[in-house]
């Protein structure tokens, strides 16, 4: 892609999301790793909510930055946390069972997804490939996936705790990129928090952020991103721009 064309390309994404542009001009979109917690589905709260609730019953201490320290790390991390910090009285591995059963339970009850979210999925995968790199446990990327019916859509997805270290760590975006067979310059990523878009910034993806507004990334992580949206509605025109820009938008 020439420098004019690059030029254009900016200029389209920053007045479609109202700030610049940013990150290598010369790497058309080529796929889309999706987060699936606060990009797909509206979870952070519930899953404050069943760990704030075995924190209690185990005489733990639950504390207000639990959950932002907690964010991005995979399961045996966070389970770790739980167990050391906020001093739950089980073992990691049990952590992680009790809580994901409950998750799984009230997900089954209902899935709250985020509103344009299954839309622009399946606007994107008309297109491109997709995968979702997520720091859920698989079993409940698994569920997700199943109970919105986008899991034909989707070619890869990956759990942190598939891989060595969770977000901000790059190696779930990393992981999903090899899955997908697209080097990792091609892919774009979709993430809401700040641990996310430093890890699949880190991982060498043009992000695009859609700020978490219950717990937003800071002005640190959001300058790594590529581009940012108000919400993910606005995902697929961004993305499918920055496809374009190297000819036109692949078909999947």
């Amino acid at each position: 892609m020439g420098a004019h064309a690059g030029g254009v390309l900016d200029a389209l994404v920053q007045q479609l999301t109202g700030v610049p542009a940013r990150g290598p001009a010369a790497a058309p979109v080529a796929a889309v790793v999706f987060d699936m917690d606060g990009v797909l589905v509206e979870t952070e709260e519930v899953w404050d909510s069943v760990r704030e609730d075995l924190a209690h019953a185990t005489g733990g201490r639950w504390s207000s930055r639990a959950h932002t320290d907690m964010m991005g790390m995979s399961a045996p991390e966070w389970t770790g946390y739980m167990h050391r910090v906020v001093g739950v009285a089980l073992p990691p591995d049990e952590i992680g069972r009790r809580v994901v059963a409950r998750l799984g339970d009230r997900y089954r009850q209902r899935l709250p997804m985020v509103p344009g979210a299954a839309h622009a999925v399946r606007s994107l995968a008309a297109h491109l490939p997709l995968a979702v790199a997520s720091s859920s446990n698989r079993e409940l990327i698994d569920l997700v996936l199943d109970l919105a019916g986008l899991r034909p859509l989707f070619r890869a997805w990956v759990a942190s705790e598939e891989v060595a270290r969770g977000k901000p760590a790059p190696d779930v975006y990393l992981e999903a990129a090899r899955r997908l067979g697209v080097p990792p310059a091609r892919c774009a990523a979709v993430e809401d928090s700040g641990a996310g878009i430093r890890a699949a910034a880190d991982a060498g993806m043009w992000t695009v952020a859609v700020p978490n507004r219950r717990y937003p990334p800071d002005a640190a992580a959001l300058a790594r991103a590529g581009a940012r949206a108000a919400s993910v509605a606005e995902v697929p025109a961004l993305v499918l721009a920055r496809a374009a820009a190297g000819g036109a938008a692949p078909t999947r």
